[in-house]
């Protein structure tokens, strides 16, 4: 091999490797946000595998905190898009109330999010993920607790502990006290997410905010009571894109509309158990569920 035909094939090698190295370095990253609990870091991941797999694009997952930095987060540009529940963004980035209707309520948050924020709000998955009030079984058989309005009866002597979050919000703990009148307990405590269940399970509180579709609630055989006076919104799940970034990615819009009513409660309970009780990692869980629904 002459000297001069080594050198032609040397230089081909290297602008080969460096078109390939820009190739790689011009591919985008989308920036998907979740909150700080375990459905939403599944969610966060479903939602990266889809665009992972439907699109050429990479991601980038980031936990966010609650709903008003993710929110805003959204709204600035600083991420791309992150799951969303109905009855938030109506009560929370809306500040309406009086709908109850599932469909109403999905219908007027889509245009509202649009009109006002310019924010594109895709279709809900299936489940809801309705916020509800727990107790242990030995506390509910001691009080005879079945209901909402059967704790509001002797609140007083109960301690809950919640997040930050459900005790601020009039969609929640404010809102609670004006529809269940006597519903004042002995002692609020604003809990880490993850430290409520712990609490509850020591002794440490009586009573505690959950999600419908938690799975620590099949963990700890917590018992989750009846909001008998219908209090709480329904909370459907959906993709929350920012509308700019909607608008120049309609490939990512695309795949993400595969899973629009793709999961049921007991579906999203069950991955958020196999996050939280087997410890299996939040990406490895939304792979899973992903292929099992042939989505991939």
């Amino acid at each position: 091999m002459s000297k001069l035909f080594r050198n032609v094939v040397l230089i081909m090698a290297i602008m080969v490797f460096a078109a390939c190295g820009k190739k790689e370095a011009e591919v985008e990253t989308i920036k998907i946000g979740h909150k700080n609990y375990t459905e939403q870091r599944v969610l966060g991941q479903l939602f990266a595998v889809m665009i992972e797999n439907y699109t050429d694009y990479k991601t980038n997952v980031k936990e966010l905190g609650g709903t008003k930095i993710a929110f805003e987060a959204l709204k600035n540009g600083d991420i791309d898009l992150y799951p969303e529940y109905t009855g938030t963004a109506y009560s929370a980035h809306l500040n309406e109330s009086g709908l109850r209707d599932p469909d109403e309520i999905y219908n007027f948050v889509k245009d509202g999010l649009k009109a006002e924020y310019n924010l594109d709000y895709l279709g809900h998955l299936g489940f809801n993920n309705a916020w509800t009030l727990s107790v242990k079984a030995e506390t509910a058989e001691k009080y005879n607790l079945k209901t909402f309005s059967d704790l509001a009866k002797v609140s007083d002597e109960l301690v809950i502990g919640a997040t930050m979050e459900f005790l601020e919000r009039e969609d929640a703990m404010l809102g609670l006290k004006k529809i269940y009148p006597g519903m004042e307990f002995k002692e609020e405590k604003g809990l880490d997410g993850g430290l409520r269940y712990t609490a509850i399970k020591n002794g440490k509180i009586d009573v505690t905010d959950a999600f419908g579709t938690d799975g620590k609630l099949i963990t700890h055989k917590l018992i989750t009571l009846e909001d008998d006076k219908n209090f709480f919104l329904p909370y459907n799940l959906a993709p929350l894109l920012n509308g700019e970034f909607a608008e120049t990615h309609p490939d990512v819009v695309e795949a993400l509309l595969k899973l629009s009513g793709q999961i049921n409660e007991t579906e999203m309970q069950n991955m958020n158990y196999r996050a939280d009780e087997e410890g299996i990692p939040t990406r490895v869980v939304a792979e899973e569920f992903l292929k099992k629904k042939g989505l991939l």
